[in-house]
């Protein structure tokens, strides 16, 4: 028997949700990442304007303190380093254009 489902999620969180199996990040670690994806204005996801913004909406003094999460994203592959800063890798990558569907 082979099922087909179609994912078409509606937030960065869900889409993020989708790639956890792979990613295995933390509840807070998406958080973090749905947060810097859907705020960043700049070509780096995790520059100090925007933590500053994510800092603001998870309730944290000191928005240093998400210098951790950029590691923890980093060392899981969520997030890569580049000349500009930090930029999501490849898979995490989101165009409205993309269904994604698990064939099962």
């Amino acid at each position: 028997m082979t099922r087909k489902i179609k994912i078409q999620p509606t937030t960065t969180y869900q889409f993020l949700q989708v790639f956890n199996g792979i990613l295995e990040l933390t509840d807070k670690e998406l958080e973090v990442l749905a947060l810097f994806i859907d705020n960043s204005s700049t070509v780096d996801l995790c520059s100090i304007d925007n933590k500053k913004v994510v800092a603001d909406k998870l309730s944290i003094d000191n928005p240093n303190t998400l210098n951790i999460y950029v590691k923890r994203l980093k060392d899981k592959g969520a997030i890569q380093k580049t000349k500009d800063g930090y930029k999501t890798t490849k898979l995490l990558e989101r165009n409205k254009q993309v269904i994604i569907e698990i064939n099962s």
